[in-house]
């Protein structure tokens, strides 16, 4: 199979400091070291329609061409099955990233080559008629709904995980958990590993355990049941999960850490922080939540 061609045209902002085209496409939009080789080995990088060498200076308003042959990416191209009419919940788009409104109970990503039904599946639908691809750039559980990322092309795809791993790209969640939590805001850093007891569960000093940092801020106490945001200073993997439960306030409805059942499972990613590839401008996208969520909010306040 051919690999595929990508393309970004940026024009730079009329405040753009002056510096080498190397720092504009390293040290400003974070690509990796791997695709600005290539692109200065290819003449695959433009200035104002022309190549020149990366220590050329850039100026404001200079418009900066950047071509991918393909097989820079170490996943150039994703096969997800496209789902052929995908009720898609998009909060926002650009030309690099889409970001969704996950329902509860959809699975992410698919584990097998046909699988279906997930949310990849359907981005891969709604981009299937565009230039576009679906490029997972991070996680919700499968019982969780909320905000997600989905990068639209494989060059930004190293960009936003960089962004993550500096703690540049926030989420933020809501979630109603038993019990009274005390005091009204604080944080949890029990570091968390594997459960060896059960593959499908973490836990708090469990095997092989890495930091982990929660901040909540209690929103208001209902009847026996706290409603908390909760922000995310690391990411692992069930760590909202496994730090509420620990605390003693489990997630209202979480089928694997919960003690109190409920039709879903009460987290929801509130609002997705994005650091936009190329112009760096912060963007905040609240996801709204569901009808389901709201109801059993009603029934514990």
């Amino acid at each position: 199979m051919m690999e595929k061609n990508w393309k970004i045209i940026e024009t730079l902002s009329k405040d753009q400091p002056s510096q080498t085209l190397r720092d504009l496409l390293q040290k400003q939009w974070l690509l990796p070291r791997r695709f600005v080789y290539y692109l200065r080995t290819r003449h695959n990088v433009l200035v104002n329609g022309q190549y020149y060498p990366v220590n050329h200076q850039v100026q404001p308003a200079d418009i900066i061409e950047l071509n991918f042959n393909g097989d820079e990416f170490r996943t150039p191209q994703t096969h997800y099955q496209p789902t052929p009419h995908p009720r898609l919940n998009v909060l926002f788009e650009n030309r690099d990233v889409l970001v969704v409104n996950k329902p509860a109970g959809q699975k992410m990503h698919p584990n097998q080559p046909l699988e279906t039904g997930t949310l990849l599946n359907d981005a891969a639908g709604y981009l299937k008629t565009s230039s576009a691809d679906a490029f997972m750039v991070h996680r919700l559980d499968q019982a969780t709904s909320g905000a997600v990322a989905i990068a639209k092309n494989p060059i930004v795809v190293p960009i936003l995980d960089r962004r993550i791993s500096q703690g540049q790209m926030h989420r933020q969640y809501l979630a109603l958990v038993a019990g009274t939590i005390t005091p009204d805001a604080g944080k949890f850093d029990w570091p968390i590993g594997r459960d060896l007891l059960d593959q499908r569960k973490r836990r708090v000093n469990g095997f092989a355990s890495q930091p982990a940092l929660t901040y909540y801020q209690v929103a208001w106490r209902g009847k026996n049941a706290t409603l908390v945001r909760l922000q995310l200073a690391t990411g692992r993997t069930h760590q909202l999960r496994v730090h509420l439960a620990y605390s003693g306030h489990p997630i209202i409805g979480d089928p694997l850490y919960g003690t109190i059942d409920a039709s879903r499972m009460m987290l929801h990613g509130i609002k997705q922080q994005l650091v936009l590839p190329f112009t760096e401008k912060i963007q905040t996208i609240p996801a709204p939540i569901d009808d389901e969520f709201k109801q059993i909010l009603l029934k514990y306040k």
